[in-house]
């Protein structure tokens, strides 16, 4: 599966420009917005599993698709402005938590502060070769890099060793982010494919 991008135009370089990147500020300002919103949505999908403190979201999902469909700068401010929310104390992140600065720095602040770099990493990634399969890696580095870094910031907040780190912060959750992993990859494709068909 091949996703056209004959909507980019060429640059003075000579090279394609992609989707999302040579948009006016105000209207990056908006996207960081909406993606931020969309975030905080999928944060209240929130179903607590009692035998890890980290309860399943959708959050992944949604870092995940903003990744692939936002250049890697806008990307970073929407998932930055969303922590910002946060640590303001409105109610954008999971239910199942004390919210604001508490949850941030709390057990599973490891996965919200990862989430700029995840976004944009996917990014990042995805920007030269727009193809199913790339998009698909690209979205599985950006969860591995939340799920490394809300392991690693359990387990240096627990004093626990990498074995029971990942026992409660990655493991249960492998199966599942692997279908969030699909499921942005998937949203990403057709949102990107339709804009393209637009664009013509």
């Amino acid at each position: 599966m091949e996703i056209s991008l004959k909507s980019s135009t060429t640059s003075s370089t000579g090279q394609l420009d992609t989707p999302f990147v040579a948009q006016p500020l105000v209207r990056k300002a908006a996207y960081a917005i909406a993606g931020s919103a969309l975030v905080a949505l999928s944060a209240h999908v929130s179903i607590p599993l009692g035998f890890t403190p980290v309860p399943f979201t959708l959050q992944p999902f949604a870092v995940l698709l903003l990744g692939l469909l936002l250049d890697p700068l806008t990307a970073f401010a929407s998932l930055a402005l969303y922590l910002g929310e946060g640590a303001a104390g409105m109610p954008v992140f999971s239910p199942h938590g004390p919210g604001g600065v508490a949850q941030l720095f709390g057990l599973t602040g490891g996965y919200l502060m990862a989430a700029p770099v995840a976004a944009a990493a996917a990014s990042w990634l995805s920007r030269r070769n727009r193809s199913f399969l790339a998009l698909l890696g690209s979205a599985a580095i950006g969860d591995a890099i939340l799920l490394i870094c809300g392991a690693a910031w359990m387990g240096l907040l627990l004093h626990s060793t990498l074995r029971v780190a990942f026992a409660q912060s990655i493991a249960p959750f492998l199966l599942t982010d692997s279908l969030k992993v699909l499921s942005a990859t998937v949203c990403a494709g057709i949102l990107l494919s339709f804009r393209s068909s637009q664009s013509r």
